[in-house]
Order: structure tokens, then C-alpha cells, then sequence
């Protein structure tokens, strides 16, 4: 959802500088708020049966900010001889677009899509610890009642598993980074 959101709002937010100097202090104050604090409202308006959409919410809230940032750089990132270039030769917008502006924008997306993905992780497993009304069932509620019957073994199985996952998650995108860029940047 963070991906799809941020992708929506930077293009947007490129093509047309008046969007972006409106709704981007909103996409700011999303960022500073604490979770924490935003996670309790938003299983008030979901509801408590629905913690799957809950936990949905608050990991896109928490990884949508530095994608969003990364793709308005990436997508900014343009030489402006290499723009002049294109119009130079006739380009339309839309070749300009898919020519130009994804390609540099890619290391940006990517490397955006790494801390998003951590973030994500940290965003859900906060959400299940604050939604943790004995009706969740993922890893950090397994953490969370274990911590409470002092069964050490699960809480480190299930710490070691996000860990897992995370790590997976990193070096997936980190390996994606590398299929998409490396021929780019030399590696």
C-alpha cells in the first residue's frame, strides 16, 4: 500500500509543483506523529474484529514517508542538459517520463523500498502490540504473551523470526537494487 500511495503522490507531486507545496506538509506531519500514539485511533475507527486492515494501516503510515521523499528526488534527480536533450530531439512527455525520469529514478525508489520494508515490519509489530486484544495471532502478539507468561524460548524464537524476516526483506530488495541499477552504476 505505502509503495502504491507513494508512487501515486510523487508523480503527482512532480508534474505539478502546486500539489506538492499543498499536501506535502500533511504526508510531514504523518511522518513526526508517533504511532505509537495514532496506532490506539486507528483500531478505534477500524475496529477491534478487523486487525488484519489495522495492522494494514499503521505499516503503510510508517513506510509511506521515506518512499514517498526518495521517489520525489529520484524523480527530480534529472541533468537538465539530458532534459534539454530529449526535448532537443522531439520527446514527448510521456517518452521523457519513461525514458529519463524512471530510469533515474530507480536507485532512489529502490533504496527507499529498503528502509520502507524494515519500517513496514517495525510498524506492523507495533500495531499488533498496541491491538493485542487476545484476538491477534502474529509474531509480535506471540512475543507479547509469552514476555507475559515469562516463556523466554518463544519470545526469542519469534524475535529471531522478524529478525528473519527482515533480513530477508533487505537483502531481497538489496538484490532487486542490484538487478535494476547495477548496470547503471558499475557493479
Amino acid at each position: 500500500m505505502a509503495v502504491v500511495l507513494s508512487l501515486g503522490l510523487a508523480l503527482a507531486f512532480s508534474a505539478v509543483r502546486l500539489l506538492e507545496l499543498t499536501f506535502y506538509p500533511y504526508a510531514v506531519i504523518l511522518q513526526v506523529t508517533p504511532v505509537l500514539a495514532v496506532a490506539p485511533l486507528i483500531i478505534i475507527w477500524v475496529g477491534v474484529d478487523n486487525i488484519t486492515l489495522t495492522l494494514v494501516i499503521i505499516a503503510t503510515l510508517v513506510a509511506f514517508f521515506p518512499l514517498l521523499t526518495t521517489l520525489i528526488q529520484g524523480l527530480r534527480s534529472i541533468n537538465k542538459s539530458q532534459t534539454e536533450l530529449f526535448k532537443l530531439y522531439g520527446a514527448s512527455r510521456w517518452q521523457t517520463f519513461v525514458h529519463l525520469q524512471v530510469p533515474a529514478a530507480m536507485p532512489a525508489f529502490l533504496s527507499g523500498l529498503k528502509i520502507s520494508a524494515g519500517l513496514a515490519l517495525v510498524g506492523a509489530v507495533v500495531a499488533e502490540f498496541v491491538a493485542g486484544s487476545g484476538t491477534a495471532s502474529g509474531l509480535a502478539w506471540t512475543m507479547l504473551e509469552a514476555s507475559n507468561r515469562l516463556q523466554t524460548d518463544k519470545v526469542f524464537a519469534a524475535l529471531f523470526t522478524l529478525s528473519a524476516i527482515g533480513v530477508a526483506q533487505y537483502y531481497f530488495l538489496a538484490w532487486l537494487e542490484q538487478v535494476f541499477t547495477g548496470h547503471w552504476v558499475g557493479k
